[in-house]
């Protein structure tokens, strides 16, 4: 494996990329080698949830299946959020019982999910995906043990720069998302930011999926 795409919407099927592609439970496609599969907080169906939590753990226990996610809080959206904290949490506890990490979905409620990972005594990883916020931010999800995702807002927020040099290598991961851009760009733009080449960011990468992820590729 040459780059890792921690978190996408659709698979760039090359040989040299692995794709870790965002499922839901009922949209689910068997033909993607690697998901993560979640209740993303914008499409919780409280009729539903069980049901759903039910097919996420079926799933988990299939090899193909990375991660749990992506799943969180977001504030700016009409959903109940005590109905968001219920999902979220539910989630993270089937994270901790089958001992996979987390793709956090996180809108205006960095406290929030913090205080829960530390409530929960949440011990498995659990990253932040498409980062864009302020080096604050930034330290106190480090210093509570998160992993920090970079992407879309790395290539359009040039503020973005000096926040990502100071997160530690061990702490960072690389994404698209939606964007239009290849996880090849993102690579270029991260390994500019960090000065280092593209083959060592590949390295550092790299060494951070198997830390996480505990599969080598």
């Amino acid at each position: 494996m040459e780059f890792f795409n921690v978190h996408t919407h659709k698979s760039t099927n090359q040989a040299n990329v692995l794709d870790l592609v965002n499922q839901y439970p009922q949209d689910f496609d068997v033909a993607f080698p690697c998901y993560s599969i979640g209740i993303h907080p914008w499409y919780i169906v409280k009729d539903r949830v069980n049901a759903d939590l039910a097919i996420i753990e079926s799933k988990l226990l299939e090899p193909n299946c990375l991660a749990i996610g992506e799943c969180g809080l977001d504030k700016r959206i009409e959903v109940d959020m005590e109905l968001q904290q219920i999902v979220f949490e539910r989630q993270l506890l089937l994270a901790q019982k089958h001992n996979k990490p987390v793709v956090i979905h996180c809108v205006a409620a960095f406290q929030e999910v913090i205080e829960t990972k530390k409530r929960l005594n949440i011990s498995v990883p659990m990253i932040i995906h498409g980062f864009s916020k302020n080096s604050q931010v930034a330290n106190q999800l480090i210093s509570n043990g998160f992993y920090i995702s970079f992407g879309k807002y790395l290539l359009r927020n040039p503020e973005l720069e000096e926040v990502f040099k100071r997160v530690p290598a061990n702490r960072i991961f690389l994404e698209t998302d939606i964007a239009e851009e290849g996880i090849e760009t993102v690579y270029q733009l991260a390994a500019k930011y960090k000065g280092i080449s593209v083959k060592e960011m590949k390295q550092l990468i790299n060494r951070n999926f198997v830390d996480v992820f505990k599969k080598e590729y």
